[in-house]
């Protein structure tokens, strides 16, 4: 598996607060079967995000942890207008290893008007912006076809892999079956911010959504196309194959 969305740098946001710390979550992932993750600090008004200084503290733990799960560069980047207009001035900056596929973090409070407006302006410099847990959200779980929209455009989704065992209540459960559902979901990552509550075992949710969706869905958003966004090339176009139990309703 290759989780593309975690904070196990030390000290850089409110992921891991110790080298230990990120240690032992990696470890934790390897043990659960993931061999590549994303490092994904804040890029925030409250966490200064700093290309250079990530990337030596990925060469750092990677030392301490040895060679497996392989960490891969990455931001959790925050849509605002101020970040926004530096990435369209430096596309690699806050990009998965510089390549173009970028998390991007909406607010709990506003959902900015023109967001399908920035996404093309993105999306035409290059980069391939990747919605984080909308599901979580509570704006965007009652915009779903905002959702669909930006999909439609070219942007992805990426669901956090604990929210199908309701780690983040029944809302976000349901949220993110109805993504799945839909075919919408692109990516499934962890969001891991510590070794016991956001962890970065990955296995037990993808047991899950094999069993729910399909293995062919599950190999899709745990590992095929996280691998194609690591190397910076397109997703495959084909539509998940989706099954769904119709034990729950969204709306």
């Amino acid at each position: 598996m290759i989780d593309i969305h975690s904070h196990i740098l030390p000290g850089l946001d409110d992921g891991s607060k110790s080298l230990e710390e990120s240690v032992a979550m990696l470890r934790m992932a390897a043990a659960a079967g993931t061999t590549d993750i994303v490092a994904s600090p804040h890029a925030n008004q409250e966490y200064v995000f700093d290309p250079l200084v990530v990337e030596q503290k990925i060469g750092e733990l990677q030392a301490a942890a040895g060679e497996s799960p392989r960490i891969h560069f990455g931001c959790d980047f925050h849509l605002t207008l101020e970040n926004v207009e530096d990435c369209l001035r430096s596309p690699g900056k806050y990009s998965i290893n510089h390549r173009g596929y970028m998390l991007v973090e909406f607010s709990d409070f506003f959902i900015p008007k023109n967001t399908g407006e920035l996404f093309s302006k993105m999306i035409r410099a290059g980069m391939h912006p990747i919605v984080t847990h909308p599901e979580r959200n509570q704006l965007l779980q009652r915009r779903l076809p905002e959702l669909e929209a930006w999909v439609s455009q070219g942007a992805h989704l990426q669901v956090t892999a604990q929210s199908f065992s309701g780690r983040f209540g029944n809302t976000a459960k349901r949220c993110a079956h109805e993504l799945m559902s839909r075919g919408l979901v692109q990516f499934l990552a962890s969001d891991a911010h510590d070794t016991r509550w956001r962890t970065t075992a990955l296995d037990e949710p993808m047991r899950y959504v094999a069993k729910e969706f399909g293995d062919e869905a599950a190999l899709r958003v745990f590992e095929e196309n996280p691998r194609a966004a690591l190397a910076g090339v397109p997703l495959t176009s084909t539509p998940l194959p989706i099954k769904r139990r119709r034990w729950y309703r969204f709306w």
